[in-house]
């Protein structure tokens, strides 16, 4: 159980022992139902057809609100980037999860991400204007720039601003942090 613990990210040796001995002291219910929302977890949750955010649903709950603004989409690298952004409640457009950033250490090029399927909205619908939301590293500034010129003879390009620190990460991001660095935004040049 400890092995399989330190699977998960930011666990690590001793943080996987602490939560397997918790684990164990618990009732037998409790457990049964963890494992039991893990399983359905696994075989409910995928990603949605338009925007590929995680969903139960083939078309995720932010695509299909008539409510957000569909002529503005904020790209991110994950669903975690999504749910950091959710949590400022300033961003009412929508999404477009690219599954990653440009890796070539790491064996991850374009072809690998889902870039194209963004071209492709950026090009066919009335979008005004992306954000480009990716964490300030080299992977996501490599990014930026690939995805950035790919859509700027379609829309508007914009960038979030560097209220992030050089190097981390967007889900450990504040609420505040975020709400100032999508105001800031900048168009990409």
């Amino acid at each position: 159980m400890i092995e399989q613990l330190r699977h998960l990210p930011g666990v690590g040796p001793k943080t996987a022992q602490r939560l397997a001995l918790h684990i164990l002291k618990r009732p037998e219910t409790e457990i049964r139902t963890l494992a039991n929302a893990l399983i359905e977890a696994k075989e409910k949750v995928g990603l949605c057809q338009v925007c590929f955010h995680i969903s139960a649903d083939p078309i995720c709950e932010i695509c299909r609100n008539p409510h957000r603004d569909f002529q503005v989409i904020c790209v991110t690298a994950d669903s975690c980037d999504v749910i950091a952004l959710e949590k400022t409640r300033e961003y009412k457009g929508k999404y477009h999860v690219l599954g990653g950033v440009i890796s070539p250490m790491d064996g991850i090029g374009p072809e690998q991400l889902y870039i194209q399927p963004l071209v492709r909205r950026v090009s066919q619908d009335k979008v005004k204007e992306v954000i480009i939301a990716l964490s300030p590293t080299v992977e996501g500034e490599t990014t930026t720039l690939y995805v950035g010129q790919l859509l700027k003879p379609f829309t508007k390009v914009t960038r979030i601003a560097f209220g992030l620190p050089i190097g981390g990460d967007l889900e450990y991001a504040d609420e505040m942090t975020l709400t100032r660095a999508l105001e800031g935004r900048q168009e990409f040049k």
